[in-house]
């Protein structure tokens, strides 16, 4: 956060540029948060600077659609060419003194987007499969849908970046993995989660037929 005495200091203000629209989303990573959510639109939006976080009063925001495959690399670009434009819109503003700002709202129903760490970016097998194929979309490229992989007394970490949720029947458990020569996938409790692109320790990132050239996966295996 800037100290005051910086961000007080313009006669004019200081403003910056959120990739949310505020009041939802503040936090450190919206793209991220907005699509593991199953959002289907966000935004950007520029703001006076206040004492708080992301709080501080409304100048302009435009709308972005999220689309149904949306990861949040391709979500970031977008915005950022949105956020940009906007920006000197901002700033076009306020040389004209055309500045109309809208105070934020402070209710209980508002969604944030807080930091990321392990402990929230790791898979939950038991979560459906739309939950989970938004869960990992939201973490791609950048920082990794994570899980372990259980197999031979040994625990892997491994990251999937890439995947396709179809429902399936069948009477396994959630997230026991079924494979084959050219595919991958991860009994959830409605379906399975077919894999198209993942990272297993000691392993580059790669698709999965090219990791199941080298990498066996045996009949106990299980993402936990």
């Amino acid at each position: 956060m800037l100290p005051k005495l910086v961000w007080d200091m313009p006669s004019l203000g200081t403003f910056n540029l959120h990739a949310s629209l505020l009041p939802n989303y503040r936090g450190a990573a919206p793209i991220n948060w907005a699509i593991i959510n199953g959002e289907h639109k966000t935004g950007v939006t520029t703001f006076f600077i206040d004492e708080k976080i992301d709080t501080g009063a409304i100048i302009e925001s435009r709308e972005c659609n999220i689309l149904p495959e949306e990861t949040v690399g391709s979500l970031h670009d977008k915005l950022m060419i949105l956020g940009a434009d906007l920006v000197v819109e901002t700033v076009n503003l306020i040389e004209k003194g055309m500045i109309k700002t809208e105070i934020q709202e402070e209710t209980i129903e508002l969604k944030e987007a807080p930091k990321l760490s392990p402990e929230n970016t790791r898979i939950d097998w038991c979560l459906t499969g739309n939950e989970i194929n938004s869960f990992i979309r939201g973490l791609n490229p950048y920082p990794g849908a994570w899980t372990f992989l259980q197999q031979n007394d040994q625990e892997l970490k491994a990251k999937i970046y890439s995947c396709e949720w179809r429902n399936e029947d069948h009477s396994l458990e959630p997230g026991m993995i079924q494979s084959g020569k050219k595919e991958l996938k991860i009994a959830l409790a409605e379906g399975y989660l077919y894999i198209d692109e993942i990272q297993i320790q000691g392993k580059r990132k790669m698709d999965v037929k090219s990791l199941l050239n080298g990498f066996h996966f045996e009949n106990d295996a299980k993402m936990v």
